[in-house]
């Protein structure tokens, strides 16, 4: 009898608990919906947002509208670019050649890609990774496919700076790690993204250019509700949900993709202040990952990662009209999320 007392006193304290907590979620959540609902109707914020916490999703839901009519409400199964987010995808594939044996990250270009120019022998996958190849930028205005960018970097006849003594961040970087994926495994990048990261990490909702006729697109456009130009045929542009995002997330940080040595050198930066690894912002303690933050944009569509390991904590915000108020929603979120006005 005294056992069974016991047992139900424990019962009906975990009850207790849990109702505690759920209440606690529900209240917050109720007041994360009331604080976005005040960006939507000043019309700064336009799409969808997910909080989840403690391995629960606690707030998932969307605002505004799916493109420059103003006709389609936007709903959680449409997918927006993620810009600058998505150069984590390229990355992790490089991570997981190097754990197959096929690469080093310490290894030249000129390994992989012989015909490029001289400077090749001098720039390392690292380099890449890191964003300190001292590789000119993109010349935009002549490119139109895959084929151009190629061929832009065969014209390439010096550097900036000298590997790994400096910084700029660039899509030339990106660009190079896929032809260099796409010589070692024999398919598109966009393929070797489907079958090797979205499929193993259940990411059903993400799609990477180039594409046609893709259902559920969020769709950018302005201010003065002018749309987006159409995306030129150039592999790596990744659209997808916030649930997709929260799934890679989950996927990245529990070394299914990648092992843990492979996630602490992803999350590497070069020493010098505002730069970026191929995470973003990644802080580690004791090579641990504690904190994973990156933001990305493209065109008028924006993004915003911010997961916070130790909280159990991550926000995810996207959207197709840009106004630059991710982080001071992020913010607020967490503000929420912390009990305090």
């Amino acid at each position: 009898m005294q056992n069974y007392c016991k047992q139900l006193f424990l019962l009906f304290t975990s009850f207790l608990l849990l109702s505690n907590l759920l209440f606690s979620q529900t209240k917050k959540a109720v007041q994360i919906d009331s604080l976005i609902k005040q960006f939507s109707q000043s019309g700064t914020f336009n799409g969808n947002v997910l909080v989840s916490k403690d391995n629960k999703i606690i707030y998932n839901a969307s605002f505004g509208f799916r493109d420059a009519t103003k006709t389609k409400r936007l709903t959680g199964d449409d997918r927006f670019n993620i810009g600058s987010i998505t150069k984590e995808f390229s990355a992790a594939a490089i991570l997981q050649l190097q754990e197959q044996g096929k690469l080093k990250t310490e290894d030249p270009v000129s390994k992989y890609i012989p015909e490029l120019p001289k400077w090749a022998n001098d720039v390392t996958i690292k380099n890449l990774l890191q964003y300190t190849s001292g590789i000119p930028d993109v010349n935009w205005k002549k490119i139109k496919n895959d084929k151009d960018l190629f061929d832009g970097l065969l014209l390439i006849d010096s550097l900036e700076f000298k590997p790994g003594t400096d910084y700029g961040y660039n899509n030339n970087n990106i660009f190079l790690r896929h032809f260099i994926i796409e010589r070692l495994t024999g398919i598109p990048f966009n393929q070797y993204a489907e079958k090797f990261i979205f499929k193993p990490c259940n990411m059903t909702s993400s799609v990477m250019t180039p594409f046609e006729n893709e259902k559920n697109i969020a769709r950018g456009f302005n201010i003065d509700l002018v749309p987006d130009k159409a995306d030129l045929p150039i592999t790596g542009g990744t659209y997808l949900t916030t649930t997709d995002l929260l799934k890679w997330t989950k996927c990245l940080h529990s070394n299914k993709i990648m092992n843990e040595n492979s996630l602490f050198e992803l999350g590497q930066q070069f020493n010098l202040p505002e730069t970026q690894s191929s995470m973003g912002e990644a802080k580690f303690k004791n090579k641990k990952l504690v904190e994973h933050i990156h933001d990305g944009r493209a065109g008028n569509y924006e993004a915003l990662l911010v997961s916070d390991l130790d909280e159990k904590l991550t926000i995810i915000l996207l959207g197709n009209n840009y106004h630059g108020k991710l982080f001071e929603i992020s913010d607020a979120i967490k503000t929420i999320l912390n009990n305090k006005k």
